[in-house]
């Protein structure tokens, strides 16, 4: 990204070579933590996922062979994957 200026109450004013090489660091730095940021994202889903069927883990369900291995390949994904943007990325499909 190219910063050149900054708005100081209302007046563009020009950024100094401090300020331009500053910004310029923390745009290296957020793009460092991209791929954290995105696994962060991949387990926050993943989770939510696993949320909607904890009751089926309670120890009066019967939970089926299907819903076990749907939930231990949630459980699994990150083990192949590290983004949601990853080639051929897809949750497995919940058993009807």
């Amino acid at each position: 990204m190219s910063y050149t200026h900054k708005m100081v109450d209302g007046v563009k004013v020009n950024l100094t070579d401090a300020e331009i090489k500053e910004l310029q660091s923390q745009d290296v730095e957020w793009e460092k933590g991209k791929s954290d940021r995105e696994l962060i994202q991949l387990r926050n889903q993943r989770n939510n996922l696993l949320a909607e069927t904890d009751w089926m883990a309670n120890s009066d369900v019967t939970m089926s062979t299907a819903w076990k291995n749907y939930r231990q390949a949630l459980r699994d994904i990150t083990k192949t994957y590290k983004s949601m943007n990853d080639k051929d990325f897809k949750f497995p499909d919940k058993p009807k």
